[in-house]
């Protein structure tokens, strides 16, 4: 996990630290086309669900739910790991943790995408993972105020790819992601003057986001009949 969220942080956290959602959104594709295709020994999120699948003898939604649970695990583990060092270490731990954050909570969304059905091939279903990473809150909010057009289902069933939209939803995912990072830094500054209190602190935020991420990716990508791209 560690040398998979070195090799792509490199591209996303200059973009982060500047705040610009959009001119990161490119290197956000990148990190989510690794998470749910894998690399090198960074399994990617088809062999993660059919291996809990196989697990729990075939039951998807049991399958979904040790998904979410190891990935919760996960998220953890390196939001302790990027919280934990001092005051200096700040501004090069976040691009990192942003990174990682993104690439457990997108392949837990695909695998999930995959337990019910979906082809993750198919660039609509790409979309939708990435909009998932934006949790309840986040989609409705947007949804409110017309900054996003429609729902994760809605895109993962619709006719076509819409390439625009993509771009959208990237640069919304990338700004939720930074201020969510953002805020964990002003908590992280009163607490890391405590030994390992800021890095307990981390891992529950991000435990908790991968949580309420998966719970409403579960909610949301319900079972539906595939249907092909248009020419």
């Amino acid at each position: 996990m560690a040398g998979v969220a070195r090799f792509v942080a490199s591209s996303l956290a200059p973009a982060a630290q500047r705040l610009a959602p959009q001119a990161a959104a490119g290197a956000l594709r990148q990190v989510l086309e690794i998470a749910i295709d894998g690399y090198q020994r960074f399994p990617g999120a088809e062999r993660i669900a059919e291996t809990k699948l196989a697990k729990v003898g075939g039951d998807p939604q049991l399958a979904i739910d040790a998904v979410i649970d190891q990935h919760i695990r996960l998220a953890g583990v390196q939001g302790f790991a990027t919280g934990l060092g001092g005051l200096v270490t700040l501004p090069v731990a976040l691009p990192a943790n942003l990174t990682g954050i993104a690439i457990v909570q997108a392949r837990m969304v695909a695998a999930i995408a995959h337990l019910r059905g979906y082809d993750l091939g198919d660039p609509r279903v790409r979309t939708a993972v990435i909009t998932c990473l934006l949790g309840e809150d986040g989609i409705t909010d947007r949804l409110e105020k017309s900054s996003l057009p429609t729902s994760p289902l809605a895109i993962a069933t619709a006719p076509v790819f819409d390439p625009e939209l993509d771009r959208q939803v990237a640069g919304e995912v990338v700004g939720e992601l930074i201020a969510r990072i953002s805020g964990k830094k002003m908590a992280l500054t009163f607490t890391r003057r405590v030994p390992l209190l800021g890095g307990a602190v981390a891992a529950t935020v991000d435990g908790w986001s991968t949580y309420r991420v998966g719970q409403y990716a579960d909610k949301s990508l319900v079972r539906r009949i595939r249907r092909p791209i248009e020419p």
